[in-house]
C-alpha cells in the first residue's frame, strides 16, 4: 500500500511540491485532502496554516511537517495528536531571508525611500552615502535565519548586534541575552531588525515602551510575525517621526486591512509575507529523511518543541 501524504496550503505550489517530493520518496503519494479516498492511508502532513479541525481525519498520522519557519500555526491545537513536528531547515530559505533583510537594511542605510521620494518630485536630490561601519543595525532573535541574516549584514561592514532569549556567540557580531539586556539593545540599534518566532513570551514583546528605546528616526524591519510588535503603537511612532521609517513584509492580520493606515505611509514600505518561502527543490530531501526517520523509529531532524513554540 502506497503512504500518503496530505498537502494543505493557500500559497504553495502543489504541483512543484509533488515533483520534488516524487523524486526523493517515490513510495509516498502527495495528495490534497479533497482528493484522498481512505483517510487511513494518510501518513504525514506536509502543511501551511492548516484550518482548525484538520488533523482530525487522519487516524494514521505518524508526522507533520510545516512550510516554512514559522510553527505557531500548529501550536496549542485541540486536533494535533502528540507526534513529531518538524519544520523546514532549508538553507536556501536562510539564505532568502538573508538577501531580503541585506535589501532592507542597505535600502534605508543608502536613504532610497528620501531618493524615491525626490523621484516622485522629478528632483535631483544628492545623498552623500554613509560608511556602512556607522550603521548600527541589530538583528532582534538569532535562531537559523536571524544568524544567516547578522552574518550577512556583518559581511557587508555594517555594525551588527543580535539579541536572544539564551546567550550565542557569533562571530563578528556583538550578541546581548534575556530580557534585561534588551533596553539598551535597542536604544543602539539605527535599524532594528525582527527575527523572532511566535511564541507566548514574544507576543507584543515590542510595545510602545519598547518602541521608545530605539533612537529617534530609527528603522524597523519586520520580517518574522506581525503579533511581535503592537502595530497600533508602530503606527504612532511612525506618524509621529519617532520611527523614521519602516520595511514590514508581516502584520497582526493578513493580509493587512484595506484600513490600515500603514498602507498611505511613504516612509513604509509594504511586502505580503515574502521574505522567505520554502523551496520544493531543495527542502524535498529534508522532507524524505524526516519521512525515513519515522519509519525507522528514529528521531526526526528539526524537531519542534511545543512547549517553546518553535
Amino acid at each position: 500500500m502506497t503512504a500518503v501524504m496530505v498537502f494543505h496550503s493557500a500559497y504553495d505550489d502543489f504541483d512543484a511540491w509533488q515533483a520534488a517530493l516524487r523524486l526523493h520518496l517515490p513510495d509516498v503519494r502527495l495528495s490534497r485532502a479533497e482528493d484522498i479516498a481512505d483517510p487511513a492511508d494518510v501518513r504525514y502532513a506536509l502543511v501551511w496554516k492548516p484550518p482548525i479541525g484538520f488533523f482530525t481525519a487522519y487516524p494514521r498520522l505518524a508526522l507533520v511537517i510545516n512550510l516554512g519557519a514559522g510553527v505557531d500555526a500548529l501550536m496549542a491545537r485541540d486536533d494535533l495528536p502528540d507526534l513529531p513536528i518538524t519544520r523546514l531547515s532549508d538553507p536556501d530559505m536562510a539564505r532568502m531571508m538573508a538577501g531580503f533583510v541585506l535589501f532592507a537594511v542597505t535600502r534605508h542605510a543608502r536613504d532610497i525611500p528620501a531618493l524615491e521620494r525626490a523621484q516622485r518630485q522629478k528632483r535631483w536630490h544628492y545623498i552623500h552615502p554613509r560608511d556602512p561601519g556607522s550603521v548600527r543595525v541589530g538583528i532582534l532573535g538569532l535562531g537559523e535565519l536571524g544568524l544567516r541574516a547578522a552574518t550577512e549584514c556583518a559581511r557587508q561592514g555594517y555594525r551588527v548586534s543580535g539579541w536572544s532569549r539564551t546567550p550565542k556567540t557569533v562571530e563578528g557580531v556583538e550578541t546581548a541575552a534575556g530580557l534585561d539586556a534588551l533596553p539598551n539593545f535597542l536604544t543602539c540599534a539605527d535599524i532594528l531588525v525582527c527575527l523572532l518566532p511566535q511564541t507566548p513570551e514574544t507576543i507584543g514583546l515590542l510595545d510602545a515602551g519598547r518602541l521608545a528605546m530605539l533612537p529617534k528616526g530609527a528603522v524597523f524591519i519586520n520580517v518574522s510575525r506581525g503579533s511581535v510588535v503592537d502595530e497600533a503603537a508602530l503606527v504612532e511612532a511612525l506618524q509621529s517621526g519617532a520611527i523614521g521609517g519602516a520595511t514590514l513584509d508581516v502584520f497582526a492580520v493578513e493580509p493587512l486591512p484595506e484600513t490600515s493606515p500603514l498602507w498611505q505611509m511613504d516612509n513604509v514600505l509594504i511586502t505580503p509575507h515574502l521574505a522567505s518561502i520554502a523551496l520544493a527543490e531543495s527542502a524535498a530531501r529534508q522532507i524524505a529523511d524526516n519521512v525515513r526517520r519515522v519509519e525507522a523509529g528514529e528521531p526526526v531532524l528539526s524537531r519542534v518543541d511545543p512547549r517553546r513554540g518553535y
